[in-house]
């Protein structure tokens, strides 16, 4: 699961609107309160390539080898309470409810937290996603090479970048 930037403003309206619709918020200034949720989904990001840099770091002078990133990028992770994939939209659901809770952009509050959180996952989570459909949309028009060889590699990436653009994705 990948949050990208582009999505992030679709995101948070997705949110607010939901939340409003089923009347768990109250808000007048939706595009604010919006503003708030980009905010919380922004500094995930920014933690997520931060957290990923230093883990390119320890691997480059430790001398690892790169299989071992994963487990350098869930250490530093569980060192600034921080998560990854299926956690991560637990993570960032709880980071929004917070600053809704807490926003002057917020009216009213009128649902319980895991209320909200309920309601929020399914929404981050079909929108982080889009990193498995779009693998299986390559796989799909790569069907003709062999997975595994050197020129699979090299037109899975093309391939990758083409569909990422197409979708409007970084």
């Amino acid at each position: 699961m990948r949050l990208y930037r582009d999505r992030i403003p679709l995101i948070a309206k997705d949110v607010l609107k939901k939340l409003v619709d089923e009347e768990d918020i109250e808000c007048e200034n939706q595009a604010e309160a919006a503003l708030d949720a980009e905010a919380v989904l922004n500094e995930y990001l920014r933690m997520s390539i931060d957290i990923t840099e230093k883990a390119k770091e320890r691997l480059t002078a430790a001398k690892l080898p790169y299989s071992n990133l994963g487990r350098i990028k869930k250490a530093l992770a569980d060192e600034r309470g921080f998560h990854f994939g299926e956690d991560g939209v637990k993570y960032i659901s709880n980071q929004i409810v917070e600053i809704f809770m807490q926003s002057n952009n917020i009216d009213e509050v009128f649902s319980e937290d895991y209320t909200m959180r309920q309601k929020i996952e399914p929404i981050l989570a079909k929108h982080m996603s889009l990193d498995d459909e779009i693998d299986v949309e390559v796989r799909k028009r790569m069907k003709n090479l062999e997975e595994g060889t050197s020129t699979w590699d090299i037109e899975y990436k093309i391939t990758l970048e083409k569909i990422k653009s197409k979708y409007g994705l970084e």
